[in-house]
């Protein structure tokens, strides 16, 4: 088994590419270990000291390190992976569900929130899957999106310049009615 790496715009962030799907559907994200319980790729990572953080996307998984080096901790997570996938275990256990990153939206705002929803899922979150994070819708309202960057994107020194002139910009010009983008902190 051959893994990938690359480079995000997140330097305490890497992705990793097994060459194999992770999550057929959705994402994952595991801000730290105590988050873990319901995968165990998940947790096999968390095992390597100078880990921070798991975001796992349809055939990648970004890890974010703390004060840790790549160069010290990077084969351990190599190995944590190679171990995963080669164990037969799965990815997340049966319970637990994967994460779209959407959330229904009914009322009056319903059809412009449907044009948000489109525009992220076909314009915005293939980019910033690249980058190895994702980006989740929480809300419209008077005007404003609520969004929020995960994975390698979260805490990233350009997200709020990606969020500001690169999604305001899009969303603002197809949709009149968004006059902002705010980003939300996930719990």
């Amino acid at each position: 088994m051959f893994i990938q790496t690359e480079a995000t715009p997140n330097p305490s962030t890497l992705k990793f590419l097994p060459g194999r799907t992770v999550l057929p559907n959705g994402t994952a994200d595991f801000p730290d270990a105590s988050k873990a319980d319901s995968s165990p790729l998940a947790k096999r990572i968390f095992a390597v000291e100078g880990v921070d953080g798991l975001f796992f996307g349809p055939d990648f998984i970004s890890v974010a390190k703390g004060d840790a080096d790549w160069a010290h901790i990077k084969p351990a997570i190599l190995g944590a992976i190679m171990e995963h996938f080669t164990s037969g275990d799965p990815v997340m256990s049966t319970d637990a569900a994967a994460d779209g990153g959407h959330s229904d939206h009914d009322g009056p705002d319903g059809e412009i929130v449907g044009q948000i929803k489109e525009l992220l899922d076909t314009r915005v979150r293939p980019a910033v899957a690249q980058d190895g994070g994702d980006i989740t819708f929480h809300r419209f309202e008077d005007g404003v999106v609520y969004l929020s960057m995960r994975g390698a994107c979260a805490g990233c020194p350009s997200s709020t310049m990606t969020l500001k002139m690169g999604i305001e910009n899009l969303l603002r010009h197809y949709i009149p009615d968004v006059t902002e983008v705010r980003p939300v902190a996930d719990a």
